[in-house]
């Protein structure tokens, strides 16, 4: 299966990542971000140290769960969103709701829920995702309280 050995690709990159990084050996720039990342979720570094468990496990939200690997990809997309304003205007929503909520993990969270809705529904509907839904969700966000 390709998705499969994608999955694995995507996951040992992670795992390779996290473990460079315990070991303090040098990083490629892209495993610097993904340590990043993976630092900042110590809910996640068991399932990463534990290689192969983690290559191969199911995350099922309907029973509660979540991958660990989708949430921190997630991450590192919107970072990489937020270097390019691309969307446009996506730094400056990014900014309006770092100044209401004061925290940057936080804000990243509030746009992850964004940008997986967005995903989702082009999954679900066969179809890239629609740009203009993903920037009308993080603006309410922004305007929420």
């Amino acid at each position: 299966m390709i998705f499969s050995q994608e999955r694995h690709i995507l996951r040992q990159l992670f795992i390779d990542a996290w473990a460079k990084y315990r070991a303090a050996e040098a990083l490629e720039p892209l495993e610097k971000v993904i340590a990043t990342v993976v630092r900042e979720h110590p809910e996640y570094h068991a399932s990463l140290e534990n290689a192969d468990t983690a290559l191969d496990q199911d995350y099922l939200p309907e029973l509660g769960q979540s991958n660990p690997f989708l949430h921190m990809s997630l991450h590192i997309a919107v970072r990489e969103q937020l270097a390019a304003d691309r969307p446009a205007g996506i730094l400056e929503i990014y900014q309006s709701l770092l100044n209401k909520y004061h925290d940057p993990h936080n804000v990243e969270h509030r746009m992850i829920d964004c940008l997986g809705e967005t995903l989702w529904r082009a999954q679900r509907a066969g179809a890239p995702p629609d740009e203009a839904a993903y920037m009308e969700c993080l603006s309410k966000a922004a305007c929420s309280s």
